[in-house]
């Protein structure tokens, strides 16, 4: 019999790229526009899989309905967990995931955030669009020998760590369980996070959410930075208190920030909502200000990455049906 699987959160462009990797497979897959919650966890009934991505909720109650309904898997088809309650599933229903679909796109997006941030590249787009092409306001720095502090060295950052040392920058890193033979290999070295706040000028933030992480940019760590550095996020948006952030650039302690991801997002990425007015006060306020960029979550979004995601996705969900090893399996 096909493998029945309920995929949330559905977007054209989810559909075609499993629909192109499905094709000959025994599955059977149901799209549904909306998110996973204890409101839409009906629509998994008689569904043996459940494919969920970064802003469904999947917590306790989540899942104990969706056992109550036979669901089998969770298929994560993202990296992070963290809208997973993972001592709920525990016992009950594997999660699997996608642990590294591409590297490089998200690496690529880091760095591209970076270089507009600096370059004042979409400052500029909409003046010259106007007939304004006067320089005042739009200087940057040479990224040559400054210093990118990143946190978290997984396999991301080390995309990054190759392509900023490309540009002649310092690289510095931290993370409680270095790859030491590689910080070594590329010239990266190992700090603490009081040593990385105050040496570099970009910080870029690399690490998964967890309990321990939660917040970890907030009021304490951004007096630590260098007065004016830059702050980049394709991470998590609960890596970043958001209001601790909003008062660092209010007062210049943080110079720029480049944010891909959102506090709280779930409420507007991925979705149209450009006849709606933000009821979000403190997202209005950081989309006014000159020297923020906010991007919807989407530094992984390319088309190298899509089809691994979804054959990555599909291939967990083929070892679970045939009793294999869940080599990607979140314990």
């Amino acid at each position: 019999m096909a493998i029945k699987i309920a995929f949330f959160d559905t977007k054209s462009y989810d559909r075609e790229s499993f629909d192109q990797a499905s094709n000959g497979l025994a599955y059977e897959i149901h799209y549904y526009k909306d998110r996973l919650s204890v409101h839409t966890a009906q629509l998994a009934m008689g569904k043996d899989v459940v494919c969920i991505f970064v802003n469904d909720e999947c917590d306790a109650q989540v899942i104990d309905l969706l056992a109550s309904y036979g669901v089998k898997l969770i298929a994560l088809r993202c990296a992070g967990f963290n809208n997973v309650d993972m001592k709920a599933a525990a016992g009950r229903i594997p999660v699997v995931r996608v642990p590294a679909y591409s590297p490089h796109a998200v690496a690529e997006y880091a760095v591209t955030l970076m270089l507009c941030l600096n370059r004042k590249v979409y400052r500029s787009v909409y003046r010259t669009r106007e007939g304004n092409f006067k320089l005042k306001g739009l200087m940057g720095f040479d990224m040559y020998g400054k210093t990118a502090g990143l946190i978290g060295l997984g396999r991301i950052a080390k995309e990054l760590v190759k392509i900023l040392r490309g540009f002649g920058m310092n690289v510095i890193a931290y993370d409680p369980y270095p790859d030491k033979a590689f910080a070594e290999a590329h010239q990266t070295r190992l700090v603490s996070l009081d040593e990385l706040y105050a040496e570099s000028d970009i910080i870029s933030l690399h690490c998964p959410l967890t309990d321990e992480n939660k917040f970890l940019i907030n009021r304490d760590s951004i007096q630590k930075m260098k007065p004016g550095m830059m702050l980049i996020n394709t991470g998590r948006g609960k890596l970043i208190r958001t209001e601790d952030l909003i008062e660092g650039l209010r007062t210049g302690q943080i110079g720029s920030a480049g944010l891909d991801v959102y506090e709280e997002e779930q409420n507007f990425f991925y979705e149209d909502r450009s006849d709606k007015m933000i009821d979000d006060d403190k997202l209005a306020l950081l989309l006014m200000m000159p020297n923020v960029i906010i991007t919807s979550h989407q530094a992984f979004f390319t088309r190298e990455a899509m089809h691994n995601i979804a054959t990555t996705t599909l291939e967990n969900i083929r070892d679970w049906a045939e009793g294999r090893e869940l080599k990607n399996e979140v314990k």
